[in-house]
């Protein structure tokens, strides 16, 4: 399924038109999005390709997220994504609380391609035991930089107020369970 990220209203970037992700769950574990970028490409602040590597504070750049709560608990996944490869996976116990890295997360498949009008970010994650006969809740987001220092915040939905992608509002797209064949 395809689904559209909406700017912000106040950070509103020049560079990208649109911003859409493709969503396949593919197994109970397994979850692959594809960030689509539309625009101005060469205005965007993106890292070069480097090995993929865990690293903090992503979301101070150019960066792709994925927020995920298995279920009706408090607790959730948070997913960053780098253009360069680096990638970052932390657990929450509730609303901002409890924050630790999510060790028994796999590195997850990156792949990043390039034209002048698009971008593409395509990620495989594995999302470990915890998804196991679960629905996924998903929040799904970007930030953009552009390469004159403007950001833009992307997400499916926006709470009112500043930009919060770990706002329970931001969490808003039922992913299934992929059917048995």
């Amino acid at each position: 399924m395809r689904q559209a990220l909406r700017p912000h209203p106040n950070t509103p970037g020049v560079a990208v038109e649109r911003i859409d992700v493709d969503i396949v769950r593919r197994s109970p574990r397994e979850l692959a999005l594809t960030y689509i970028v539309t625009g101005a490409i060469s205005e965007i602040a993106l890292p070069s390709p480097a090995p993929p590597v865990r690293a903090d504070d992503l979301w101070r750049r150019t960066c792709f997220e994925a927020f995920i709560r298995f279920g009706s608990g408090e607790g959730y996944l948070e997913f960053n994504f780098a253009p360069s490869g680096a990638w970052a996976a932390y657990r929450f116990d509730a609303y901002r609380a409890g924050m630790r890295v999510a060790d028994e997360i796999a590195p997850p498949r990156i792949e990043a391609t390039t034209t002048d009008r698009r971008f593409d970010l395509a990620v495989t994650v594995d999302l470990g035991e915890a998804a196991w006969g679960a629905v996924c809740r998903l929040g799904l987001s970007a930030v953009i930089e552009e390469t004159s220092g403007v950001k833009s915040y992307w997400a499916l939905a926006h709470p009112p107020g500043i930009p919060d992608f770990h706002h329970s509002r931001a969490f808003v797209l039922d992913v299934a369970l992929p059917e048995s064949p």
